[in-house]
């Protein structure tokens, strides 16, 4: 199994990074990542990301994620039922690996409907079968920092909801519904993305 990938970032879309290893004429390896994720990596630089393998009869499937602490919560995702990796990684999406242990552990039903896919039913069966695994938040339950970005936010967060399936139109107004909150010239593109998510679900 593929632990992690290292090497140049040839090509980030909506929903996935090409990294390049092996050096020049190297491999080209599609990572399937998360918005916030993607909004850290540029093209042209260097990147590590850890990785998890998804084997089907017909497919393999890279998933690269941030760090160690959102690669395991994506596998412990899926050991629950009716959870794959596309719905998993959308859990990641709308959620911080914390977020995610916080709403978990307290039983929030509510939190965890905020994610495309996910139902009432859905949201209880897994606080049921994760519950007693889950583990406590690591950071006190903030949200990760993601890596201030060189394009423009709006483009980010509007492309990243794009890419979890939601209209351009319903994209657009969320991003204006989030603007307030934009602080200086770099901000936080993975809190930003989170809010604009919290703002669709309440729509």
């Amino acid at each position: 199994m593929i632990a992690f990938v290292r090497g140049r970032v040839a090509a980030v879309t909506l929903a996935s990074a090409v990294v390049e290893v092996g050096g020049s004429g190297g491999i080209g390896l599609e990572l399937m990542c998360t918005p916030a994720t993607l909004a850290t990596l540029r093209t042209g630089a260097e990147a590590t990301l850890p990785t998890s393998m998804v084997v089907r009869e017909d497919s393999l499937t890279l998933f690269g994620f941030a760090d160690e602490d959102e690669k395991q919560m994506f596998e412990l995702l899926q050991t629950a039922s009716g959870v794959g990796p596309k719905l998993a990684q959308a859990m990641l999406a709308v959620l911080s690996p914390d977020g995610l242990r916080t709403a978990i552990a307290g039983d929030d039903v509510k939190t965890l409907t905020r994610v495309p896919g996910i139902g009432q039913k859905g949201a209880q069966r897994v606080i049921l079968e994760l519950k007693d695994r889950i583990g406590a938040p690591t950071r006190g339950g903030a949200v990760p920092t993601a890596v201030a970005v060189a394009a423009p936010w709006r483009d980010q967060v509007t492309q990243g909801l794009m890419g979890l399936g939601y209209p351009a139109k319903e994209a657009e107004k969320a991003v204006e519904a989030v603007a307030a909150q934009v602080e200086g010239d770099q901000p936080d593109v993975g809190a930003l993305l989170r809010a604009a998510l919290r703002t669709l679900s309440k729509a």
